[in-house]
Order: structure tokens, then sequence, then C-alpha cells
């Protein structure tokens, strides 16, 4: 995605989207500082813009956020809700626009490049954000601009449940008098190297040279010049709701075994669900597939909140395999699959028991990383 051509890219954001499915499930909740997670432990996995004016952010321990708010009120995440809003505006979505990407449960970026020989993108794009608005309920903010980077920062400066549009060749313009930490890929530590250079805006990265970023942030220095002049090349990769993941077996004799059976059910999600996490993604489908000794095949799938953690998928992989099989028929072939996959495993895994489950999947799988794949394994499954 060269600079010098004008593209047109959408960035759809979901404000404050946890919090919001909330509301509209509690009405009394609206106004209020509300923050999605446990009020004792474990962290903000989201909040109000109420409860933001107080400083309190995601990923804060929920102690240091109740300090900052006593008043707030503190909700647990209906995951269930969440996917099924995010399945509702994807489908909104879907039937619009001529190529889209699901970056994550709630954030979407739109290719509407060469739409303008036809009519006004902008008012096209503004038509959509009121028919999600009116359809779900949700508030919802959008960013237009020749690319992904420029379009997600207006994006962020039109919340909450605004819209803006940066027009080809004011990039620079937009950007200069923005803070360098709203340049994404900026963190806590390169903004401190950044203000003791006198870099504490975007347009002070305009007056110097990339030369001099490069030689105090080496290559990223470099990179970080180019977004500060509004140039980014990554391109909206299409969302295809049938990628998936998957695994099956073919027995060498046919199984009638149905402890035998069983365990493989849970072996095989265990891996797919442990390729799903390295691949930082979540999936909201699962679907078993069973081939009988006659060649007959049969499948069947259901929706799930969207998880990478296979304790939630195995009950579920169970309970199809149950539904699916005919009693007392050998099994040739048996497989399991995950579809629906997004990004944002983190952020939406926060929402089951919180750090100790994201904590316990990422030391299983370190030692997976490091042993193999087979190092750890549930009891079920040998």
């Amino acid at each position: 995605m060269s600079s010098h051509i004008q593209h047109i890219i959408a960035h759809f954001d979901l404000d404050s989207f946890f919090v919001s499915v909330e509301i509209l499930n509690d009405s009394s909740l609206k106004g209020k500082p509300v923050i999605v997670g446990g009020a004792e432990r474990g962290v903000v996995a989201a909040c109000s813009y109420e409860a933001r004016k107080f400083g309190i952010h995601s990923a804060m321990p929920s102690a240091k956020a109740k300090q900052l708010c006593p008043q707030a009120i503190f909700v647990k995440g209906t995951r269930g809700e969440y996917s099924r809003y995010s399945r509702w505006v994807t489908e909104i979505i879907a039937s619009k626009a001529p190529l889209f990407e699901k970056a994550s449960v709630d954030e979407f970026y739109l290719d509407l490049t060469g739409m303008d020989k036809y009519f006004d993108p902008l008012q096209w794009t503004i038509d959509l954000r009121q028919q999600i608005i009116n359809d779900t309920k949700l508030p919802i903010s959008f960013g237009l601009a020749n690319n992904k980077m420029v379009a997600k920062m207006a994006t962020n400066e039109a919340k909450p449940n605004g819209y803006l549009q940066v027009t080809f060749g004011k990039e620079k313009e937009f950007l200069a008098p923005l803070d360098v930490n709203k340049i994404p890929g900026v963190g806590e530590q390169t903004g401190q190297v950044l203000k003791h250079m006198g870099i504490n805006i975007i347009a002070d990265i305009h007056n110097s040279s990339a030369d001099e970023l490069e030689n105090r942030l080496g290559k990223w220095g470099i990179d970080l010049w180019n977004k500060a002049q509004g140039i980014h090349t990554s391109k909206v990769v299409p969302y295809h709701e049938a990628k998936s993941i998957s695994t099956e077996n073919t027995f060498d004799e046919n199984v009638l075994d149905m402890k035998f059976l069983m365990g493989e059910v849970v072996r095989m999600t265990e891996r797919i669900a442990y390729e799903l996490r390295q691949e930082e993604k979540v999936a909201g489908c699962i679907a078993v597939k069973i081939r009988y000794p006659d060649f007959e095949t049969t499948s069947r799938q259901t929706t799930i909140p969207y998880t990478a953690a296979e304790d939630e998928m195995i009950p579920v992989v169970k309970d199809l395999f149950h539904k699916l099989y005919k009693k007392g028929t050998p099994v040739r072939l048996l497989g399991v699959r995950l579809s629906e996959l997004t990004n944002n495993a983190v952020q939406t895994n926060l929402f089951s028991n919180t750090e100790k489950k994201a904590g316990l999947y990422k030391a299983i799988d370190d030692v997976k990383n490091r042993f193999g794949k087979l190092s750890v394994r549930r009891a079920s499954s040998k």
C-alpha cells in the first residue's frame, strides 16, 4: 500500500464494547463508572468512559481501580453475549463492505478504495455506522484515511461515539499535534527515550531526521519516522469465516472403545487449542467429524463464546460427539475443527477467571514449546 496512492480505509471500533454490552443488558448502569472484571482480585478487563475519567484503564489491577474510583460498579463479563454481538456486527459489515478485516472481536478495517467513483465514501461509512447503531444499539466510532494506521488513530481521536476523516495529503497535519505515545507501537519505554530527546508530540519527529531516530532506536527509529509522516503499508486482510484450525485421525483399525474415543477427542482438542493460542487467536465455533467403516461421514458444529482455552472447549466437543455418534458403531476417523477465528485472545480470555487461567495456559504452552507438544497432556487424553 504505497503512501502516494490514494486508498480509502475505514477503521471501526465498538466503543467500550464489553461495557456497552453490559449496559444494554442493564440500563441502570448507563452513565456510571462501570468496570468489567473482578472487584477484589484480578485486573480491569474493560471500563466505561465515566470510569476512565478517574484514570482507570484496561489491564489495571482491580484493587488500584477501586482506590481511584470507590464508587465504580464492578460487573462480571458475559462472554456469550460479547460473542453474539460481535457476530451481529460482523454480519452487518459483511453484508455491505466489499472488503473487510476483522482485527478483533470489536474492531474492523474496511477497504473502500475505488468506491469514490460511484458515491461518497464518507457518507457511505456514516450510513453503515448508523445502521450498526440502530440495529445493535452499540456505540461505534470510525476513522477514514489513506491507510490503516492513520484510520485507527483517527478513530481514537473521534471517540466516544463519533467519526473523523483525514483527507488524502493531510496526514502529517492531522498527526502533528498528537502525543507521540499515540503512534501504534510506541510504548512506555520508547516514549521515555523520545522525551529525553525532546520529542513530545509527533510534530517534534517532523522536525528531526530519520538518521537521528535510527541512531537512538535502531531500525525501529526508521519505522517510527515513517509512521510520523503518516506512511503505513499494511494491507486490509480479507476476513474469511471459513478459516479454521483442524485435526483428524484415521485409525489403523476401526475403534469401538468409547474410553479410547473420548481420550482421542480430548487430545485433539488440546492440540488445536494450543495451535490457536500460538497464533494469538480465539475461536467462535467448534465442529466434530466422525467417519464409519462404510465411509459414511457426518459432522456437527456449534457456536461458542470466543475462547482459546481447551477446558472450555472439551465439554462442548464431548457433547457434540455424543449427539453425533451412532451407538455401537465402530469409528474409522475422528476429527475436531475450530472456526470463526479472530484475534484478541488475551482480551477475551480476561473474562474467564482472568489472570490465573491466562497464567496457567502460558506456563503450559511454554513447557510445550520447550519440550514438545506432548510434554503436557490431560490425564483423560492419555
